[in-house]
């Protein structure tokens, strides 16, 4: 499913026109980025957790010139489903 999917079962489920639920989704995908990126974890109750989790520094390789290459320590996004969240798709029927 894409956005744009995901946009019009939202406006035909609920009747709110596309363009205003367009603007929601468009405005929660900024808040979370944003949030995000400021090292703010956002808690939404029954579906999950959006956090940043750390990554060490480590040393890596350039395989092509066959060097060591230092990753600094940094930050990713990342996703925590509820327990909730778990247990309704572990429920669901297996898919072919």
């Amino acid at each position: 499913m894409r956005k744009s999917d995901l946009i019009n079962n939202i406006s035909d489920k609920t009747g709110i026109p596309k363009v205003d639920v367009l603007v929601t989704v468009e405005t929660l995908i900024k808040e979370i980025k944003g949030n995000i990126a400021k090292g703010e974890n956002i808690y939404i109750r029954g579906f999950g957790s959006f956090i940043t989790k750390k990554r060490a520094a480590k040393i890596g390789r350039n395989i092509k010139k066959n060097i060591a290459v230092h990753i600094p320590e940094h930050y990713i996004p990342a996703f925590k489903p509820s327990k909730e969240f778990v247990n309704e798709v572990k429920q669901m029927p297996t898919q072919q």
